[in-house]
């Protein structure tokens, strides 16, 4: 399937059961993510939903009817803090190199644009060069570094900070 049949849409409820399938596949990669698994199905729904009803940007890849990709921006909640949002994504095995993660990355930060948004944050792990450099080609700029942030399998991973600002 081209990655330009694959569509990028906003998420519904009816994503949820695919959405988490995706987020536990990726996780239990323990590479990418700070999940080693995804939460429990119901923990996802309520995530799901609150996104949806709070107008938190969240957009998924779907093929087939699965999800296969998804990037999601949730504004924080401390008033001193609401014009920022803090940026996860995931692409699952197979549907990776196919320009997915600008489409997904692309529309979600549109939408938080739309949506008011000033500020967008993400943090990834230092050793993730394919994300990093996709952050960077849609605007991202590194803000920092976390050494030692992240610790699986007993390897300590440094994060890098970045963010991409709106005039």
């Amino acid at each position: 399937m081209s990655a330009e049949a694959i569509a990028i849409d906003s998420i519904r409820e009816d994503h949820i059961e695919s959405f988490h399938k995706a987020l536990d596949t990726v996780s239990r990669e323990r590479k990418y993510l700070t999940f080693l698994e995804a939460p429990p199905l119901e923990s996802v729904r309520t995530f799901v939903l609150d996104m949806i009803e709070n107008g938190h940007p969240q957009v998924v890849a779907v093929a087939g009817g699965d999800v296969v990709g998804w990037c999601d921006i949730r504004r924080y909640p401390q008033p001193t803090h609401a014009h920022c949002g803090t940026l996860g994504m995931g692409i699952i095995p197979g549907y990776r190199e196919k320009g997915l993660g600008t489409r997904l990355i692309r529309a979600a930060v549109g939408q938080a644009r739309d949506r008011g948004f000033h500020r967008v944050e993400l943090h990834v792990h230092a050793d993730n060069l394919r994300a990093i450099a996709l952050y960077e080609k849609v605007g991202f700029v590194r803000e920092g570094v976390a050494r030692d942030a992240v610790r699986i399998d007993g390897r300590y991973i440094d994060s890098i900070g970045m963010a991409v600002v709106f005039g």
